[in-house]
């Protein structure tokens, strides 16, 4: 009887060891699910939930920086947050290896259930698809590895409640055919090939849909959506994408779009020219904030400002003792007055 017994714990070990669909992080209840119904995310009853976060860095640099840790996501949880964007640069997933991606986002899973937040997990590639060139070689992928990767993380994650969205492509950009050329149409193909294998393996998954120019522009979603159900837009719509007045332009560009489907800013923010690290795409101020925040209620759009670090750019915090920038302070208010009026 003991030898029996000693083999079936064996191979009880084996399994888990072996198997790369068991998270260690199923052992924690899992959150409602979330879905689609019509222009916005519902919960299992429902109701309707928007989505207010921030994104924090690569994985890869956290851990470098000895900051992957759960205090990391309790501070988030502290400001608010009902949401966390995990950002996964291509050159890092290959140079550490899926293995310890997939532990990293492990981790996050078991974290973000825990302090009741959701994750996003962003293939955060920055180019043309298509013809396969890239901003920077941080970026650098394949339309292979790209349909490898969601292959991977719809299978392994099919069941796990907590992992609700999956930003298929991070910013899609030609620029000024720098990187070559792109229709819509075009890119539509790429989507409906990655989708397809998303649902293939999570019919649950929200996936989620950048359009051109940085992730900002969706002006061809309104005659050209695509065939999907369950399906979210995203938009970035940093401070200097248009000049001002900015709500009638941000309308044109993106805004419309939620009137229909269920629209996400899954990066944005802002910063002051003087700041440490600031460039043209981001410097903003309160005006700017005040604007889109009020935006986004209006128009029921969720949110993840961009990002929950020291060194990249706009920061949210100062430091490793989470000391909020002023737009961390700024993005930090907004969070908790909405937690407020739950």
């Amino acid at each position: 009887m003991l030898n029996k017994m000693n083999g079936f714990f064996l191979c009880l070990i084996l399994m888990f060891a072996l198997n790369p669909g068991i998270s260690k992080a199923q052992d924690t209840e899992s959150l409602p699910r979330i879905s689609v119904e019509g222009n916005q995310f519902v919960d299992e009853e429902g109701n309707t939930v928007t989505f207010q976060g921030v994104s924090v860095a690569d994985p890869h640099r956290l851990n470098n920086a000895g900051q992957w840790k759960r205090e990391l996501f309790e501070e988030i949880a502290n400001w608010g947050a009902n949401v966390v964007r995990l950002p996964i640069h291509p050159l890092w997933w290959r140079e550490r290896g899926e293995e310890q991606y997939l532990e990293w986002i492990d981790d996050a899973v078991e974290w973000a259930k825990e302090l009741e937040m959701y994750l996003i997990i962003d293939w955060h590639s920055i180019g043309n698809l298509r013809t396969e060139l890239f901003f920077r070689n941080i970026y650098d992928t394949s339309l292979r590895e790209t349909y490898e990767f969601w292959r991977l993380i719809s299978d392994r994650y099919a069941d796990e409640t907590t992992i609700a969205f999956y930003e298929v492509f991070n910013e899609p950009t030609r620029q000024q055919g720098r990187l070559g050329t792109m229709t819509w149409e075009q890119w539509k193909e790429i989507l409906t090939d990655i989708i397809t294998i998303i649902y293939a393996h999570n019919p649950d998954a929200i996936p989620l849909v950048a359009g051109f120019n940085w992730a900002y522009d969706l002006t061809p979603v309104r005659h050209s959506p695509l065939d999907f159900e369950g399906i979210a837009y995203v938009t970035h719509p940093y401070p200097q994408k248009r000049s001002r007045p900015w709500v009638p332009k941000w309308e044109e560009d993106f805004g419309f779009v939620a009137d229909n489907y269920p629209v996400f800013a899954t990066e944005f923010g802002y910063m002051r020219e003087y700041e440490r690290g600031a460039h043209v795409p981001v410097i903003g101020d309160e005006e700017y904030g005040e604007e889109i925040i009020n935006y986004f209620r209006e128009k029921g759009i969720s949110w993840a400002a961009w990002v929950f670090d020291p060194s990249w750019s706009p920061q949210l915090i100062q430091d490793w003792d989470y000391t909020p920038t002023r737009s961390g302070e700024f993005f930090r208010n907004a969070m908790l007055n909405a937690k407020e009026q739950e």
